[in-house]
């Protein structure tokens, strides 16, 4: 237990001082612009600053001044201390990563109105002076000794869309991805389509009615003349239309538009005619996670509903081939159940543990895989230390494989509209890349899972041509 306890003005003597050590972070300049709405882009646009004076980003000048005030107000003289006046200058700046000092020292008291002067200086880790003034206040008459409140913790997210700008860097210079929309005959389909083509992230092929594609783009002011369409009779004749575009060759990806999933997935899967690989096919989530230190990949949470082991491997699989081939290096994989030791009694368990054994012996590869792990020893490695885990998956996993459906499809729900998570995702294991969207995703959410589709087309591309080359 901590104290704050004041020094009255009795008990001040000349040349009495104090101090407080601080590092700005750069959460730091992000925190008090929030606070003060100092949004001056010398402090919080990196492209600014480096052709502005200081050629990078460095802290508001009143952030060395509120450290002053918090070393009068809890140190020196402490609780009870009344501000009347702050004299400043600000001599050089301070940028993320300086440590300051700040020091208030007295140099002067007036008994007859308890007025004191202390001098002020910050200094940073060269011994550079950056801020120094005079504090003029009314100091304490009455001891104060309490217990120092607790503050809560700041949790930074990032604004709407922020996460859609990381995951567009991995598309940078890449050609857009020819992409057959399926039955776009809604606003949704089409509105989805038409902002990632804007930002030339796909070449839509709109493969339906075109009546009704031509009526939602009317009725929601949409122009859809620049677009190919490639005209079906119903929503199913879409779905083959579109199988057989990229059979052919003509498009890149598939894209969802006003279809349901199993209408969409039957020609896909059609022996014969589909798009089979000899994989079985698996959807997966991109996540951003504000609270982790990283982007999560979440498996299988929107198609396959109760998967075998066998299955299970190719799921687990295809996120690998996903993660790698976006250029993220060689994964850790949690394959997670309710808990973290094998049961008989709990067929996830066992198969987490089989999963593990297969990578093990390069059955599945290009990753270290684990389990069973519970959700929270997979990504916190505190939670894994107290239960022993010794595992160099736990608590640093970026791929969380799910026992079924119904789990993944809830930790992925909860993770987007109860801890606003962001997410992109699509459909792995197939001729092409598979964007399958809700209802509930909004228009960012299908950019971002369009980016991630061009990102993994492009970038295997790449991966060919280089082992081509090499050769």
């Amino acid at each position: 237990m901590s104290f704050i306890e004041n020094k009255t003005f009795e008990e001040l003597k000349i040349a009495d001082s104090a101090q407080l050590k601080r590092t700005l972070t750069s959460k730091d300049i992000e925190l008090f612009s929030i606070m003060s709405g100092d949004v001056n882009p010398a402090h919080v646009d990196a492209e600014y600053a480096k052709d502005d004076m200081f050629h990078k980003i460095i802290a508001q000048g009143m952030w060395g001044a509120a450290l002053i005030s918090t070393v009068l107000g809890t140190e020196l003289p402490g609780p009870g201390t009344i501000y009347l006046d702050q004299t400043l200058q600000f001599t050089a700046p301070v940028v993320p990563g300086d440590t300051v000092t700040v020091t208030v020292t007295v140099t002067d008291k007036n008994p007859k109105n308890h007025i004191v002067n202390l001098e002020c200086s910050c200094v940073n880790q060269h011994d550079k002076t950056v801020i120094r003034g005079i504090a003029t206040v009314i100091a304490p008459t009455i001891k104060v000794k309490r217990e120092r409140v607790e503050l809560p913790k700041v949790l930074f997210k990032e604004p709407k869309g922020a996460w859609y700008n990381h995951l567009i860097r991995l598309t940078e210079d890449f050609a857009p991805l020819k992409t057959a929309i399926v039955h776009p005959v809604d606003k949704l389909a089409l509105q989805g389509a038409i902002d990632a083509a804007k930002e030339n992230i796909i070449i839509p092929i709109l493969v339906g009615p075109k009546d009704k594609i031509v009526a939602a783009a009317i009725a929601a002011n949409l122009d859809i003349s620049a677009y190919e369409i490639i005209p079906t009779k119903h929503s199913n004749e879409a779905a083959e239309a579109a199988v057989q575009l990229a059979r052919e060759c003509k498009v890149e990806a598939l894209m969802k538009g006003k279809i349901h999933t199993d209408e969409l997935m039957g020609p896909i899967i059609a022996k014969e005619t589909g798009l089979l690989t000899g994989r079985r096919m698996s959807h997966v989530f991109y996540v951003e996670t504000p609270n982790y230190s990283k982007p999560l990949f979440i498996s299988d949470a929107a198609l396959n509903i109760q998967p075998n082991l066998q299955e299970k491997k190719d799921i687990t699989q295809n996120a690998i081939d996903l993660f790698r081939t976006l250029g993220f290096g060689t994964p850790k994989v949690a394959i997670v159940c309710a808990i973290e030791t094998v049961s008989e009694k709990m067929q996830s368990t066992l198969d987490a543990a089989a999963l593990s054994k297969m990578a093990e012996r390069d059955e599945i590869r290009g990753a270290i895989v684990d389990g069973p792990l519970a959700f929270d020893n997979a990504i916190s490695i505190e939670a894994a230390r107290e239960k022993g885990i010794k595992s160099d998956v736990a608590g640093d996993a970026d791929i969380i494989i799910v026992p079924d459906m119904e789990s993944g499809n809830m930790l992925y729900k909860e993770m987007t509209y109860m801890s606003g998570m962001e997410a992109a995702g699509i459909v792995m294991g197939a001729r092409v890349p598979i964007i399958l969207t809700s209802r509930g995703s909004d228009d960012i959410s299908r950019k971002a899972s369009c980016a991630l589709a061009l990102a993994y087309v492009r970038h295997k591309e790449k991966l060919i041509e280089q082992s081509y080359l090499s050769d």
